[in-house]
């Protein structure tokens, strides 16, 4: 008899790793690591992920008191190298086996399992995710003897248009009424055959001029060293790392290419990460223009069943390249030879619900655990990154920097202005346009040349103020400033999601919630706001495209946008930080930003980074073709050093001043860094926890170097839907086991009613 390590589907920390059961011999061959069961734990049905398939009990425990597997209900979605990839994932973000195995599992994959009566086999509830086969119908050779009445017409136009080949009966069916009746009737007399073919969901393409990937007749010095880099990588088969610093514009697509064509010369497999959904039309684009049908997709906006039958190619084996966001790192493509991320310093890439994981971090693990080598590429690489590369090695992978500082051809990098918005204000300047980016915008329109606008914020304004006593109207539910939307005339919480209309908040004269005063004005700038006063400023010629979460909610959205601003001859794209990167339009010949403060004052230590970085990435969208450049940067702070590094095309002038801060503060790369929220509707209950939590782990880490234990403290978003929210922040050396220890610590409270306990490893999120 065999053994199965089954981990359970019940998230709790009191109740985690793997329990033992029985294989019966009529399970044997399905019960394979990566199959979904069917098990009895506690006197109930429970749904279990099979990690481990053994051929001896347990030691110390007698094989009869084992409780077999009931059914397996899904085949193997996973192998052995991923569920020790999920156990590293649950240790290193102190989260619940099980969090971390369900990002391997089948999109669309419930917990629920139903059945029709009481003897019939459970089935898994699916997320309308699954195989769909299709009615395709063809003629059978019976056919060249067979002559229909002379009243079945239908069966007449079926055979007629079946001569001309194959086809589906739904179409058949649209275009010949009652097609599908007839179709039946011959498939009895064996005039026709019909047969069900699997429908593949979610390759949709793109019309995007700058989706296709031409071969370069010549390949940069940079793109050459990187690519004997990465070849270097891929021989040793121990999880190296390459990271390509290339300056916008310089070629790394072509670089991540040729290495994917390498590597499936080898035979292997290749997965390849995106940062924004928005980014995978064009980036599909070009490499199905490279490698065809072998490209999967997957990615959030697809729907359950697509998603599916993109995953479905990968487990079949029939696509060998996968390309997607953040979760795309977990596609079963087994023989991974090649993993890389592209844009590597995003922020997206840190899952922000559990389990937290970041994907540089997991995707370096599942290099080391496929003996793949690992490409992160970007024009502003996080300074993590860049440490590592420092140092030579981290966690016994080799970490190399390859430098691409030129673009290919003719190319070069735009000119960088930078507007100090404070001097125009003084000028006597009222616009949201300063007078240089007024002077551009209208030269763009002149030249028939196109433009983009970025502002980090959605909606009209940022905020509706009384002028008499400065009251800022704030969501009844979060510690959060509504955002005024013109069209709609709404207030909405960008936090929990809920709006009010105007005129109802907060109550129908729309006056102060403080004061009553009906002087109510909107402060700040907003994407919608942008929009309507272009409007202004351009002529009517010029087309207006505004690309925001607003507008961008629709299935399809994001490309359906790109490709209207790509067919237009003359158009501004205004959008938020969804259009500061990746997008390759060589007739963009102006890039501006409207506030490039809006992030500098956040507390949160990255938050010059993130600008800096923002500003790069941004002003690498202009002068991508044979046309010149210009980046207009307007901001309040022209002298911080972001801007300066911007405007300079140098980033030693940001680095060398935010390298020494983060150094005297202690914070990464100079260590890591865990936030713990605690939340509840109790306040007091949320302040008790916190303190014990807080009391537990100084207790644990003691005197030790380079730890440090902050708060607790009210989070910066205090209040979220009604709950009070409260943090814990944790500093400890690089090398540390972060997760383990708090882990330890949060599940030795035990389960508190009403309390919600989230440890968040390397954490992106302060607020």
């Amino acid at each position: 008899m065999r053994f199965a390590s089954v981990v359970l589907d019940i998230s709790t920390r009191q109740l985690d790793g793997a329990f033992s059961y029985a294989v019966p011999s009529e399970l044997e061959g399905e019960t394979v690591v990566g199959s979904t069961v069917l098990v009895t734990f506690s006197h109930r049905a429970a749904v279990g992920y099979v990690v481990a398939v053994l051929s001896e009990p347990p030691e110390g425990v007698s094989s009869k008191k084992i409780q077999p597997i009931e059914q397996v209900l899904a085949p193997s979605a996973f192998d052995e190298t991923a569920a020790r990839v999920a156990a590293w994932i649950a240790r290193e973000y102190a989260c619940p086996l099980v969090e971390a195995i369900r990002p391997f599992l089948a999109p669309g994959q419930k917990v629920r399992v139903t059945r029709s009566s009481a003897d019939a086999p459970w089935e898994l509830k699916n997320e309308r995710a699954g195989a769909v086969d299709a009615r395709w119908a063809s003629l059978a050779p019976e056919a060249n003897d067979f002559t229909p009445v002379r009243a079945a017409s239908r069966q007449r136009a079926v055979i007629e248009a079946l001569r001309e080949g194959p086809q589906r009966v739904s179409e058949l069916a649209a275009t010949i009424p009652g097609a599908a009746s007839a179709v039946t009737a011959l498939a009895k007399r064996g005039v026709v055959v019909v047969e069900a073919r699997r429908v593949v969901r979610g390759g949709d393409k793109t019309t995007l001029s700058s989706a296709a990937a031409p071969r370069p007749e010549r390949l940069t010095r940079g793109q050459i060293s990187a690519l004997a880099a990465i070849d270097a990588a891929r021989a040793a088969r121990c999880g190296d790392v390459v990271l390509v610093d290339g300056v916008t514009g310089s070629g790394k697509t072509e670089v991540y290419l040729s290495a994917i064509e390498r590597a499936l010369a080898d035979g292997r497999g290749a997965l390849v990460l995106v940062p924004e959904i928005s980014l995978t039309a064009q980036t599909v684009g070009r490499f199905r223009s490279r490698f065809g049908d072998d490209v999967a997709v997957l990615h959030s906006r697809l729907s359950a069943g697509e998603r599916f039958d993109q995953w479905d190619l990968v487990r079949q084996g029939r696509a060998h390249v996968v390309v997607g966001a953040r979760s795309a790192l977990f596609a079963p493509l087994a023989d991974v030879g090649l993993i890389i991320i592209d844009e590597e310093h995003e922020g997206s890439y840190k899952q922000d619900k559990a389990p937290r994981y970041h994907a540089r971090e997991v995707a370096a693990e599942l290099a080391r655990a496929r003996g793949a080598a690992l490409v992160l590429g970007s024009a502003t690489p996080s300074l993590e990154s860049l440490q590592r590369c420092r140092a030579g090695s981290f966690r016994g992978a080799s970490w190399t920097r390859v430098e691409m500082p030129e673009r290919p051809g003719t190319a070069v990098l735009p000119r960088v202005t930078v507007v100090d918005m404070a001097e125009q204000f003084r000028g006597g300047g009222r616009s949201i346009f300063s007078a240089p980016l007024v002077a551009a915008l209208r030269g763009v329109a002149e030249r028939r040349e196109k433009a983009v606008l970025m502002l980090n914020r959605r909606g009209f304004a940022n905020f509706l103020m009384c002028r008499e006593c400065g009251c800022v109207p704030e969501c009844p539910h979060c510690s959060t400033a509504l955002t005024y939307h013109e069209r709609g005339h709404m207030l909405a919480c960008h936090t929990c999601g809920r709006s009010w209309p105007v005129r109802a908040f907060p109550d129908p004269s729309t006056s102060c919630p403080n004061c009553g005063s009906r002087y109510l004005a909107a402060f700040g700038v907003g994407t919608q706001r942008v929009e309507d006063e272009l409007a202004m400023v351009l002529p009517q010629d010029v087309e207006v495209i505004r690309m925001d979460a607003d507008t961008t909610r629709a299935k399809g959205a994001h490309q359906r946008l790109l490709e209207q601003f790509d067919a237009a001859e003359c158009a501004v794209l205004v959008g938020t930080q969804m259009i500061a990167k990746g997008l390759d339009f060589p007739e963009v010949t102006l890039v501006g930003v409207i506030n490039a403060d809006t992030m500098l004052k956040l507390p949160d230590f990255r938050a010059a980074e993130r600008t800096y970085d923002l500003l790069e990435q941004v002003a690498g969208r202009a002068g991508r073709g044979q046309r010149p450049g210009e980046v207009i940067v307007q901001t309040y702070w022209a002298t911080h050093p972001a801007m300066r590094a911007v405007a300079a095309h140098d980033r030693a002038v940001f680095l060398d001043a935010e390298l020494s801060e983060r150094a005297e503060a202690g914070y990464p790369p100079f260590s890591r860094l865990a936030n713990v929220i605690v939340w509840g509707r109790s306040e007091k209950d949320v302040r008790s926890v916190t303190s014990e939590l807080a009391e537990a782990v100084r207790s644990r880490v003691g005197m030790a170097a380079g730890w440090e234990v902050l708060g607790p403290a009210d989070c910066v978003k205090s209040r979220v839907k009604d709950q009070t929210r409260r943090h814990i922040m944790v500093k400890a050396p690089v090398d540390a086991d972060l997760g383990g220890l708090l882990g330890s610590c949060v599940t030795g409270l035990g389960r508190r009613v009403g309390i919600n306990i989230a440890v968040d490893i390397d954490a992106y999120d302060m607020m």
